[in-house]
């Protein structure tokens, strides 16, 4: 397995959390695939760059659902309590 860089950043006033997968990609597109849900992908390869999740504490478990989809996975769990 290659090594990865993962960034991780949360905005308590606004309740956003975002993941992010590898160095960010010269030219990338964001999409809200449904209300609250933001992925960011390479614009010439597809590839997942991060993941965006609006009201991220009444919707935890939509980040494990999201990373699964997309065959991503982090180095640690995450307990958001």
């Amino acid at each position: 397995m290659k090594n990865q860089t993962y960034g991780i950043y949360y905005d308590e006033e606004g309740d956003f959390l975002e993941v992010t997968f590898g160095e960010p990609p010269e030219m990338e597109e964001t999409e809200e695939t449904e209300e609250g849900i933001f992925i960011t992908r390479e614009e010439n390869t597809d590839e997942i760059y991060s993941v965006g999740i609006l009201s991220f504490k009444k919707r935890t478990g939509v980040l494990k659902n999201l990373l699964a989809r997309f065959n991503k996975k982090l180095p640690t769990e995450i307990d958001i309590s």
